[in-house]
């Protein structure tokens, strides 16, 4: 037989056992964390919603839209990792070491391009009921609001998964050359935490556009990103489209901890015990 023969099988091995390891990986991830999270992420909500923090319900409920969150959040960052490890494996071997960083921000791009198709219409009703908005209810709504934020989503989660992801594998590699192996769970999870830290800083005002659209009454046919941002800086000024900016930094910074440690470690099993690489079973 062939060497190309033998490969052949091996390679489809690798990109299966990567599919699945991504795929749980990246729901128990996402699952944990969102759970864990949640009241700071309606805290956050809140402080950016128009009615303000008060009036939107303060401390109370802080787990009220909880359900549309464990609904969706496994799914959610199975479709980002499978997406974005995917996209690695494909287009990876075939660019220049030195240009990897490129094929990063493309795989957090078209990872998150994936992931929002359910993400949205989980986070409207998810920050709807936080703000306890009384029509939360996905019949009554409709697709159009559901999907009310989709751009504005994506405006705020593309920048964001364009600087988290390649920042993430930058510090890892860089840990990994310095150490002269591979880097364990917890420092991938120490460089995941520093990578989402500096992203959510930066993308906060995108963030507050997007809960600002989504939290916006059902009646409204169409609210535009761009009127919105002129709308909280003539309300606010500066500090408004930076609302909930240390929360959400401090949260993220939290949470990137726990979500990439998690998802390292759930790797790090699958690849061990799940689905060991065909070299491994070899041996």
């Amino acid at each position: 037989m062939s060497t190309t023969e033998e490969e052949n099988p091996q390679t489809l091995k690798l990109t299966r056992n990567t599919f699945f390891s991504s795929m749980i990986s990246g729901a128990a991830a996402g699952l944990v964390c969102d759970f864990i999270f949640f009241p700071m992420d309606t805290i956050k909500t809140r402080l950016q919603s128009q009615p303000g923090f008060i009036k939107s319900g303060g401390f109370k409920k802080l787990y009220k839209g909880l359900g549309p969150v464990i609904a969706g959040s496994a799914p959610t960052a199975s479709l980002f990792f499978v997406t974005y490890e995917g996209f690695k494996e494909v287009v990876q071997p075939h660019v220049p070491t030195r240009h990897h960083t490129f094929v990063h921000m493309g795989a957090a791009c078209v990872g998150e391009l994936v992931a929002c198709l359910i993400r949205v219409p989980v986070e409207v009703l998810k920050q709807r009921r936080q703000a306890l908005l009384a029509n939360s209810n996905p019949a009554a709504l409709g697709i159009r609001t559901l999907y009310r934020g989709y751009g504005s989503t994506l405006l705020r989660d593309l920048p964001f998964g364009f600087f988290q992801m390649p920042l993430w594998e930058y510090l890892k590699l860089c840990w990994k050359r310095r150490m002269q192996r591979d880097c364990t769970p917890f420092e991938g999870a120490v460089a995941g935490a520093l990578s989402v830290t500096i992203s959510a800083a930066i993308t906060t005002p995108l963030d507050v556009i997007k809960t600002r659209i989504m939290l916006a009454h059902s009646a409204q046919k169409k609210v535009k990103i761009f009127m919105t941002m002129k709308e909280v800086y003539r309300e606010k000024g500066v500090r408004g489209l930076f609302a909930g900016c240390l929360l959400r930094a401090v949260g993220f910074t939290a949470g990137g901890f726990i979500f990439f440690g998690i998802y390292e470690q759930s790797k790090y099993i699958c690849s061990t015990y799940l689905f060991p690489s065909p070299s491994t079973e070899s041996s």
